[in-house]
């Protein structure tokens, strides 16, 4: 059972991950105190990861507030001469996408994506000042690890803790299994943006929309797990 707190509520000791290899990372929801006081800012549900040594609240309100390396899904609204103008979220700045920000893109083989298109990139700048900026590949390789223009599928809207939670490695901890399950009964592809949106894929409009609604359902509903696997 999850730990639900309110804002200005102490976490005690015992509910923090105890990792002696890494440093201790505080999520979104938290504040530190010095000199050793943890305490939550807004009302939401405990979570860890003690792989990470990290722990945060799971909260659905809020707006998205673009952080360096979050994987988000972007529409493109519309392009200059060498740039992307892209919406991460409606009524925000628009973040920049570099057209050669993509595997193997040169003046010749970049995509060319009109207005509307979606795309699945990582956050490389985020600032309070500056619009933020996005990339489609992983700088150390040149790969492109899964980023790229989305085609096909459909687009749900999610809450930012459900994104939060289908990101993360460990299904169980995270407490969603529902795509694990229906990944065993068929075959869809999908990408989870940061942002609070869910792109999903398929050969049959009936198994997306399906998926979709088992996502949406889990997180409206606050499904548990032997729920989901009912779904």
């Amino acid at each position: 059972m999850a730990t639900i707190v309110l804002p200005g509520d102490e976490i005690p000791p015992s509910l923090l991950p105890a990792s002696r290899s890494r440093p201790l990372t505080l999520g979104p929801g938290l504040l530190h105190t010095p000199p050793s006081a943890i305490t939550a800012t807004l009302a939401g549900a405990l979570s860890t990861d003690t792989k990470k040594n990290a722990i945060w609240l799971e909260y659905n309100g809020g707006r998205y507030i673009p952080a360096v390396n979050d994987l988000v899904i972007v529409t493109v609204h519309h392009s200059s001469v060498d740039t992307y103008h892209c919406a991460i979220t409606p009524y925000a700045s628009f973040a920049t996408l570099p057209q050669l920000a993509f595997e193997g893109a040169t003046k010749k083989t970049r995509p060319i994506l009109a207005g509307g298109a979606l795309v699945y990139a990582r956050v490389t700048s985020a600032s309070k000042f500056l619009d933020p900026e996005l990339e489609c590949l992983n700088p150390s390789t040149g790969k492109a690890d899964g980023l790229e223009p989305l085609k096909g599928g459909m687009l749900f809207d999610i809450t930012l803790g459900m994104a939060r939670r289908l990101l993360m490695k460990d299904n169980m901890a995270a407490g969603t299994v529902v795509l694990e399950e229906l990944g065993e009964k068929a075959q869809f592809e999908i990408a989870v943006g940061r942002n609070g949106k869910l792109w999903v894929n398929s050969g049959s409009t009936a198994l997306t929309l399906g998926v979709g609604k088992a996502v949406t359902e889990t997180d409206q509903k606050g499904l548990r797990i032997d729920e989901q696997r009912k779904l």
